[in-house]
């Protein structure tokens, strides 16, 4: 009895040691989406011709804004990084009617009232 009582023993002993009979796949954290680079907006100018109107985006849509001639934009994804932290804006923007350089950045000229109408013309005077 006793020989069978240390043979039991030595099994359980070999077993703790051994592989479990079944594994399971390593755990690994999902890898999280690449992350795109935000697109840098440029507003430096050193003349009015510097700049120009450009659609930057927001998380409505459409925004326009004034910008370097030659800064990149990315509306498009500035609206998903938007839908991707669940992210909303209030919809709407003001005209701009061109741009001017202030101070070295390119900054909106709103349209003076009146300015865009046509002269009233009298009967008889040209």
């Amino acid at each position: 009895m006793l020989r069978s009582f240390l043979l039991l023993v030595a099994l359980l002993a070999g077993s703790a040691c051994s592989a479990p009979a079944t594994t399971h796949p390593p755990v690994t954290a999902p890898t999280p989406p690449p992350q795109a680079t935000a697109v840098v907006i440029d507003q430096s100018c050193r003349t009015d011709a510097d700049c120009t109107v450009k659609d930057v985006g927001n998380c409505c849509g459409y925004y326009p804004a004034c910008v370097n001639v030659n800064s990149p934009t990315d509306p498009k994804g500035v609206q998903a990084s938007c839908q991707a932290r669940g992210m909303m804006s209030v919809c709407g923007f003001r005209e701009i009617s061109g741009c001017s350089c202030v101070q070295g950045k390119c900054a909106a000229r709103e349209a003076q009232a009146g300015s865009l109408r046509r002269p009233l013309q009298m009967d008889g005077q040209r």
